[in-house]
């Protein structure tokens, strides 16, 4: 039998409406939040995208609940090629970047720091789209702030082929560039 939680997944739509109720049931319990996390890591589910779409939702409310799961969001991160549930997991990765970066904050291993900077820096010299792009550059500049190295590396990617992005790329390199100097 399948749970609630499971139905609601699997009824669920993109809309916002739909995402919230889903990742409030998910944020009222262990056992929710549990579920959506194995069913949105599960890139091979049926439902994996619905799951991260709301997953993304309670990672903007309440990334703390996360915490016990970034070992496996480090470990699922790398492995995702749907580009529907890239944007929420490349969002959840710039959330933890600037909670890490935060003095109360959510504080990352060293390990998982890198895994993460791996992951975002090859979101952004493969052919994703924009939003993930996006995402991927907001968590790298707040990681360059530990991690210099990651400026030198940023801004070449960011320059290269800048003519050829759409004009919501431009816009976020243009302001993480602007930035870098």
């Amino acid at each position: 039998m399948k749970s609630k939680l499971y139905q609601k997944i699997e009824a669920g739509t993109a809309h916002v409406k739909s995402r919230v109720t889903i990742s409030n049931l998910a944020m009222k319990s262990d056992e929710n939040l549990q579920e959506l996390i194995e069913i949105a890591f599960d890139i091979h589910h049926e439902l994996h995208v619905k799951a991260f779409w709301s997953l993304d939702l309670v990672g903007e409310k309440k990334l703390k609940l996360l915490v016990p799961y970034l070992d496996a969001f480090c470990e699922v991160l790398p492995k995702i090629k749907n580009d529907s549930s890239l944007r929420p997991a490349t969002r959840i990765a710039m959330f933890l970047a600037k909670s890490n970066h935060r003095k109360n904050g959510i504080k990352l291993s060293q390990e998982q720091e890198h895994i993460l900077i791996e992951a975002l820096i090859d979101r952004l010299i493969q052919d994703e789209k924009v939003a993930a792009k996006a995402y991927a550059m907001k968590a790298l500049f707040v990681f360059g702030k530990k991690y210099n190295w990651i400026y030198e590396e940023l801004k070449p990617i960011l320059s290269q082929d800048y003519s050829n992005h759409s004009a919501g790329y431009k816009a976020a390199a243009k302001n993480i560039l602007k930035r870098l100097k």
